[in-house]
């Protein structure tokens, strides 16, 4: 079952897929916001081209565990979403995934310009990959 996971931004979203199997996840977009219907018309692609069946997003819960303005923000577009697409929409915790994805960058030399244009595509990388993971353990518990 395909999902299709969402690093959301105030300027860009980016988005990650994982395959038929769930075992990997990759980055396949970067969206620029310019306003909502934009950005459900290019998730809206994203869904049916590869058949998305679910939809996580990163939720940054503070490193204090407490639910900060961008939580609520969150909360409203997951709404938005799941009217849109009548697919479940899981919230995943994100906290730091996008500084690690500037890491990874940064350590593999990717120059500035590069970086800011995937990163987000990382971070929702990181995210569906940290959502699969723990479906993983959930089935290996005896």
């Amino acid at each position: 079952m395909r999902t299709l996971s969402i690093d959301y931004g105030s300027k860009r979203i980016g988005v990650a897929i994982c395959d038929e199997l769930g075992i990997t996840a990759y980055g396949v977009s970067t969206i620029i916001r310019r306003n909502r219907k934009q950005v459900l018309e290019a998730l809206k692609e994203l869904i049916i081209q590869y058949d998305v069946k679910k939809i996580v997003i990163g939720y940054p819960i503070r490193l204090d565990g407490t639910r900060g303005i961008q939580c609520e923000k969150i909360d409203k577009f997951s709404g938005i979403l799941e009217a849109a697409f009548s697919l479940p929409v899981i919230k995943w915790d994100e906290t730091l995934t996008t500084r690690e994805a500037e890491d990874i960058l940064f350590e593999a030399n990717v120059r500035r310009e590069k970086r800011k244009k995937v990163v987000d595509q990382l971070a929702a990388t990181l995210i569906l990959r940290g959502y699969l993971a723990s479906l993983e353990r959930k089935e290996n518990i005896p």
